[in-house]
């Protein structure tokens, strides 16, 4: 029964790491409306797997890890910033391509899953505000996940996280899935009109915020 409420609480923590709206959540909708639900899933593992790693560093007690983040967070929200405005770009000035009805197999299979997989889980571990959610949360949920004694019960606790943040993006792009073979392109377009600007002001906003903090 203790196993089950680690892994329980690690399922919370996940689906409160990865339901609240923002950029990857944008990406990954648009993904899947553009390219369908299989598109925007393998999308939602690369966050996923990034949250993972973030509850592992957090879950297993590695300190070290999460103070070489702490040391390296101007560098990594740069990173994060300039990728959140690059992806923002593109999106917003992306053509409306052909879709799951036509023989292009743009960012629908092959190395371009791997490329949608990548992009998520780069915009996810260059997030350090990600380490600060897990912070809280295990420090939160004490009485369940941060009092876990041993390895192993860590172990099923970041196993949930994973498990609980792959279970909503599997939920979210089997829904909008439904609606992908009906977007038309216009639709599409005012899609890619919209989540890219933002995305790009998600990412503006990062960057001026370094900024401000540097100097």
């Amino acid at each position: 029964m203790n196993y089950l409420i680690l892994i329980f609480s690690g399922v919370v923590m996940g689906l409160i790491a990865a339901v609240p709206i923002g950029p990857v959540n944008l990406i990954c909708v648009r993904r899947t409306f553009a390219y369908g639900p299989l598109n925007g899933f393998v999308s939602g593992l690369g966050a996923a797997l990034g949250d993972g790693i973030f509850a592992a560093v957090m879950g297993l007690g590695l300190t070290w890890v999460a103070q070489l983040i702490k040391s390296y967070t101007t560098i990594i929200e740069l990173i994060g910033g300039a990728l959140l405005v690059y992806f923002g770009f593109r999106i917003l000035m992306a053509p409306v391509l052909p879709r799951v009805d036509c023989d292009d197999k743009t960012d629908r299979g092959g190395t371009s899953l791997a490329r949608a997989f990548a992009s998520t889980f780069a915009l996810t571990v260059t997030n350090p505000a990600t380490l600060l959610a897990f912070t809280l949360m295990f420090t939160g949920l004490g009485g369940l996940a941060g009092g876990a004694g041993s390895y192993v019960d860590a172990s099923l606790v970041v196993a949930g996280v994973v498990l609980g943040s792959t279970a909503w993006w599997l939920v979210l792009t089997t829904v909008i899935g439904l609606f992908h073979a009906r977007i038309d392109d216009a639709a599409m377009q005012m899609i890619n009109r919209v989540t890219g600007l933002m995305v790009l002001l998600f990412g503006a906003a990062v960057l001026v915020n370094l900024v401000i903090k540097v100097f």
